[in-house]
Order: structure tokens, then sequence, then C-alpha cells
């Protein structure tokens, strides 16, 4: 029988859910789980078969927290409710994504701003400075709170699950990336370098996507509880569409 197990918890932030992750992701029996660390009880969420009410607590213990208070146990709700669930989960979607749809149009805004008061749209032109102002407002926000950052974007990139440290550079490869498409450096090394590091950084975005994974997506940081989607596979894809038009002299 599925039930679902929700535990008041004290993983304050992305940093405490990825260091309890290796822990629940071990348990059996489990199919997913999620922390809403931005509710006053920072409510865990367990689901699965057959769940262990105890081995869930011992599980959060291991990593350094706490999950108690009064668990509640439920079956699978009928299929009218979880497609009402799911409508609901699409209508916050648009208010959560908020943030992100707010930015690339302040983006794309100051990008046809530029080209207006040059007198003359170049598309080439105007493709380089979104990505430099892209990869620029992203690395700030990132840069707000690195640790928390590198902690989020290692539960899903596969180089930073590797590799803990990529969590910290990343936000600086980004920032460089934005600079250097600002400053018109280097074009050609510069479009590779941004489809290699986007097209590594994607695979995470896609399995997560496929596993339908319920976990923060860490592209504008900590500051915003944006979930991992599609949305953020779409983000990725637009910086590689853009690199290799401009490898390929679309535009031009």
């Amino acid at each position: 029988m599925t039930t679902s197990l929700q535990f008041k918890t004290n993983l304050n932030c992305g940093s405490c859910v990825a260091k309890v992750k290796p822990f629940l992701d071990d348990l059996p029996n489990i199919t997913d789980w999620e922390v809403d660390t931005a509710t006053p009880d920072k409510i865990l969420t367990v689901n699965g078969d057959n769940i262990s009410l105890d081995s869930v607590t011992a599980a959060v213990a291991k990593a350094g927290f706490v999950a108690n208070g009064a668990p509640r146990s439920i079956k699978s709700p009928p299929a009218a409710v979880q497609a009402a669930a799911v409508k609901a989960t699409e209508r916050t979607a648009e208010v959560t994504y908020y943030p992100l749809l707010l930015l690339a149009t302040f983006l794309f805004g100051v990008v046809g701003l530029v080209e207006l008061r040059i007198g003359a749209f170049d598309p080439t032109r105007a493709m380089q400075n979104f990505m430099g102002a892209f990869f620029g407002a992203f690395a700030f926000f990132k840069l707000l709170d690195l640790r928390g950052f590198a902690d989020s974007y290692r539960m899903y990139d596969i180089v930073a699950r590797r590799l803990p440290a990529y969590g910290y550079v990343y936000p600086f490869i980004e920032l460089g990336l934005g600079a250097a498409y600002i400053a018109g450096f280097q074009p050609t090394a510069v479009n590779f370098i941004t489809l290699a590091v986007m097209s590594v950084s994607s695979i995470g975005v896609i399995q997560s996507v496929l596993q339908k994974r319920k976990i923060r997506c860490a592209c504008l940081g900590t500051v915003f509880n944006l979930p991992m989607s599609t949305v953020t596979l779409v983000e990725d894809g637009l910086m590689i569409a853009m690199a290799a038009a401009a490898l390929l002299g679309i535009g031009h």
C-alpha cells in the first residue's frame, strides 16, 4: 500500500536538505520525498510502500537533524483527487516561476533598448548581449549564497555530485562567460565553452525531470524556491541553442 508520512523537522535550507539526501535516498521502499523549507515546521514528506516511521527518523538523525511530531499516513488518493492536485500544482508553478519569467523579460527588454539606442538591429550583437546579461544575472543570484547554491546544485548536477567543489566554481564560470560575451572576447572559444558547460549541466536537469524528482532548481541560487521542471530545461536549452547558432554563423 502506498503511504505518505509527514514530519516536522529542523531542515532549514537547501544545505540541510542536501546533507540528509544520501541517508533518505538509501532507505528501501521510498519512491520520492521532499522538504518544504518555506513552511514554519519545515515539513518532510516521504512517499512509498510500507515505509518504516522509525527508519525515516533514524535516517534524518544520522545527518545530524531531527524529524518528529505526529507523522501522517494516508492511502493513495483517487484518480480524480490526483488530477485536481496536478492542476493545483500547475497553477502554483505559474506563480513560483514568476521571478524567472520576470528576469527573462527584463533581460530581453534591456537588450532591446540597447539595440534601439544604437539605431540598427543586429541579431548577432543582440544575442551576445542577451547571453552576457543572462549569465551575469544568474551568477549574481548564485553568489548571494554560494554555499547554499553549491549544496542544492549537487543534488542533481552530474559533475557537482561527484566533485562538490564544482558547485562553488560554477557561478564564477557563468560570471566569466557573461563578461566575455559583453566584451566580445574570443567569441568562438566562449561559445564552445558555453555549449560544453550548458550541455553537461542539462544532463542532470533531464534526469531529474524524467524521474519527476521534487527538488529545488538552483538556477537562481537559493534566493527563490524554484522547482525543477521543464522550464529549467528550456533555460539551459536556450543557451545551448544560442551558442550553437553563433558557432554556425546563424544571424550573420
